[in-house]
């Protein structure tokens, strides 16, 4: 199989709102069961060849549920990464040392990128020009290979050498905790920006809550608002032929696979949702469209790349956001106790830390 594709181309203390009534439930929901987890990994394995699919299938020694990365480099051993550590697998299923792994072959990528694909790299060019394509339910897979650019556009990717699925996953409730720092005085939504680096689960919690927004929490005296989606990657919902797989919540409306920029314009002229929630925002395309649908009084719920408000400030496009006044509220994520570790919650507005 060839691997040669071409592509077209000021610190206050913290402060709790008082809540009327506790919730229901402000724990944080469990992770999947171990039945799902299971259903979950047959899935995951399915696009792969073989070989890697009869390692994948005898996997032992790391629990299914914990997989958050499956790593294939040519040349190099079989890799799956959990939140804290590293496991090499061997032939077998079974957790070895690097040197004792299965070794991943250019037929390994070859065919797992023709099923990722349906045997159609061009269904899903300007997902690779970027560097990734999404599977139905989500799950992304970053690529890397040598880029053939002209004039500073990329128009071919040869001789692909790493693939990186990230497995996505749901945990209905984790947004309980931080909703009601979201609301303002009014219990309007206040608009919001969740910042992280990478892994630290900010697509999460930015998906448990639209749904939360979208059905309503009676309990703040939240009630449910339309939410308009911009899914530029596919990974908030996980469309499959136009039906979500994740739930989003009754009174939500995805646009799938539209950048972000075009999307919000086309989202608020033809749904007029209440709240426009996106992940990834950062490009300068982005800027001009978000401060148009501001003016047109809908919310905006959004995630960023950042693991600081100060290095948030560093980058261009989002001081230019942070500086106009476009967010009432950063909130800021880390993995120092596991992925989705609230840090701060910042109010903008005054500057206090909630």
């Amino acid at each position: 199989m060839s691997l040669h594709y071409t592509l077209s181309v000021v610190q206050a203390p913290k402060v709790m709102p008082k809540l009327s009534k506790p919730l229901a439930s402000q724990t944080e929901a469990s992770p999947i069961g171990p039945d799902q987890s299971a259903a979950l990994w047959a899935d995951i394995a399915k696009w792969f060849g073989n070989d890697i699919r009869s390692v994948l299938d005898n996997i032992r020694g790391v629990a299914h549920h914990k997989v958050e990365e499956l790593r294939l480099r040519v040349g190099q051993p079989l890799l799956v990464r959990t939140s804290n550590k590293d496991f090499f697998l061997n032939r077998e299923g079974g957790v070895t040392s690097a040197n004792n792994a299965y070794f991943v072959k250019r037929e390994d990528l070859a065919c797992a990128l023709e099923r990722m694909t349906h045997s159609s790299v061009y269904a899903v060019e300007e997902d690779l020009k970027q560097g990734f394509l999404t599977l139905p339910g989500g799950n992304r897979v970053g690529i890397t290979g040598e880029v053939i650019s002209q004039h500073g556009q990329i128009q071919m990717m040869k001789h692909i050498s790493s693939l990186n699925l990230r497995i996505a996953r749901d945990i209905p409730g984790r947004g309980l905790k931080i909703l009601p720092l979201l609301l303002g005085a009014d219990g309007t939504f206040a608009h919001t920006l969740l910042i992280s680096p990478p892994r630290a689960g900010k697509t999460t919690l930015l998906r448990d809550l639209i749904r939360l927004i979208s059905n309503g929490v009676p309990q703040l005296g939240l009630m449910g608002l339309t939410v308009g989606v911009v899914d530029e990657r596919g990974e908030l919902a996980g469309m499959w032929q136009g039906v979500p797989t994740y739930n989003l919540g009754y009174r939500t409306d995805v646009l799938d696979g539209c950048p972000k920029a075009t999307g919000m314009n086309m989202i608020v002229r033809s749904m007029a949702p209440q709240v426009i929630a996106m992940d990834e925002l950062g490009h300068a395309d982005d800027v001009n469209a978000l401060m148009d649908a501001l003016r047109t009084g809908v919310r905006i719920l959004s995630t960023a790349h950042a693991s600081s408000i100060e290095e948030a400030r560093n980058r261009p496009i989002l001081a230019h956001l942070l500086d106009q006044g476009a967010f009432e509220r950063l909130v800021v994520l880390s993995r120092r106790h596991g992925p989705g570790t609230v840090e701060e919650v910042y109010d903008l507005k005054t500057g206090r830390i909630l």
